[in-house]
C-alpha cells in the first residue's frame, strides 16, 4: 500500500523541559513515574493508496512506563471526525503502524490499545506556537522557546539527531496549556512541561 504523508506535529508530555525520554532514545527514566504524552499531527498534504488524506488530523495519546523503552504502553488513536469513512481507514492505518512507516517502529511497544475514535480535531500552528483540541478530551498549546538573551525574534532553540518518529530535529517548547480530561480514566494538567513541534514528511 504506498503512501505518503507531509505536514507538521506537536508534541506535550509531563515530563519537564527537557523530556530525558527524547533525549535519550527512550532509555532514561521520565520526571515522573509514569510517561504521559500527546502526539498530534496536521496533515498538510497526502494520499494513502489513491485516498487523498490532506487537511486531516490525528492525534495519539501514549501512557507508558518510567523508561520507555521496556514497552507496555498503553495507547489511544483519535482520527479527525471531518475524515470520511476511506480516509479514517487510510490513516489509521499510517499512525497505528500497520501500513508500516515511522509509527511501525513503535508497534513492539505497545501492550494495549485502549480505543481508536473519531472525534473533531482543531490543529493550529502559527510560527512559534501551535495547539491541538480534541474533541473534549484534550487541549494542548505549546511555545517553542527562544534563548531570552536573543529577544523575542531570536532563532528557536532545537534538538537536532534525535531518535524519534517524527523527525531527527525537533524545537524546544514548553507547554502554556496541557489538559485531558476522561481519556480512558485519565485527566491531567501538565501546563507548563515538555513540548516539541515538527514538519514531518514520511512515505511507505
Amino acid at each position: 500500500m504506498p503512501w505518503n504523508l507531509s505536514g507538521t506535529y506537536l508534541e506535550s508530555c509531563n515530563c519537564d523541559v527537557v523530556c530525558p525520554c527524547t533525549t535519550s532514545g527512550l532509555t532514561a527514566p521520565a520526571d515522573h513515574e509514569r510517561c504521559q504524552v500527546t502526539f498530534a499531527f496536521h496533515v498538510d498534504s497526502g494520499t494513502v493508496d489513491d485516498v487523498d488524506v490532506s487537511d486531516r488530523s490525528v492525534a495519539v495519546f501514549i501512557d507508558g512506563p518510567r523508561v520507555m523503552a521496556e514497552g507496555g504502553w498503553q495507547v489511544a488513536l483519535y482520527v479527525d471526525a471531518s475524515a470520511d469513512d476511506g480516509q479514517a481507514e487510510a490513516l489509521g492505518k499510517v499512525f497505528s503502524g500497520q501500513a508500516g512507516g515511522p509509527m511501525a517502529g513503535l508497534a513492539p511497544l505497545i501492550g494495549e490499545v485502549l480505543g481508536v475514535e473519531r472525534v473533531p480535531i482543531d490543529y493550529r500552528d502559527d510560527g512559534r506556537h501551535h495547539a491541538v483540541r480534541v474533541g473534549d478530551a484534550i487541549d494542548i498549546e505549546i511555545e517553542d522557546q527562544i534563548a531570552p538573551q536573543f529577544g523575542q525574534d531570536g532563532p528557536v532553540m532545537s534538538l537536532t539527531g534525535m531518535f524519534h518518529p517524527v523527525n531527527s530535529t525537533l524545537t524546544i517548547a514548553r507547554s502554556t496549556r496541557a489538559t485531558g480530561d476522561g481519556v480512558y480514566g485519565r485527566s491531567w494538567d501538565f501546563t507548563g512541561g515538555n513540548g516539541h513541534s515538527a514538519p514531518f514528511m514520511w512515505s511507505g
